[in-house]
C-alpha cells in the first residue's frame, strides 16, 4: 500500500513519534508500506517555523530531506502535472493550500493520507483514504 504523510504526521515521526497513533506507527514499520512525503511537506515545515507556528527542539527544517531519505521515505517533487491539474478538486473542506494540494496528490496518484486532521476525513467523499 502507498502513504502520504501529512506534515504533523512527519514531523511526530521524526521529532515525536510517540504522538503518532498505533496504527499509524505500525504502517510506517512496515516494510511492506511505500511511505512518500510531498516536497510541498518540506515547504510547509520551513514557511511555519520561519513564522514561529512550528517549534523544532534540536533539528532544524533543512533537516527534514536528509531524515526521510534515513528513513527510508520516499520524496515525491512538486509535479508540474499535479499542480496545472489542482484546479480539479472541487471541494474546499479546508482553507490550508499546503492540505489541499496534499489531497489532490493523494487522489491522483492514489495514495492514502496519514494525518490527524479530522478535516482532511472530508475528502473521503473525493475518493481519498485518510487513516489515523
Amino acid at each position: 500500500m502507498k502513504y502520504l504523510l501529512d506534515t504533523h504526521t512527519l514531523i511526530w515521526a521524526i521529532v515525536e513519534p510517540g504522538k503518532l497513533s498505533e496504527r499509524v506507527r505500525q504502517i510506517l514499520e512496515t516494510t511492506e508500506s511505500q511511505i512518500a512525503v510531498s516536497a510541498i511537506t518540506f515547504w510547509e515545515i520551513s514557511l511555519k517555523h520561519g513564522l514561529g507556528k512550528v517549534i523544532l527542539e534540536n533539528i532544524s527544517p533543512e533537516d527534514f530531506p536528509g531524515l526521510c531519505r534515513q528513513m527510508e521515505i520516499e520524496v515525491i517533487p512538486v509535479e508540474a502535472d499535479i499542480c496545472s491539474t489542482y484546479h480539479q478538486l472541487q471541494v474546499f473542506y479546508h482553507r490550508d493550500p499546503f492540505d489541499r494540494m496534499l489531497v489532490w496528490l493523494a487522489k491522483q496518484r492514489g495514495y492514502v493520507l496519514l494525518s490527524k486532521d479530522a478535516t482532511l476525513k472530508q475528502y473521503e467523499s473525493e475518493g481519498i483514504t485518510v487513516i489515523w
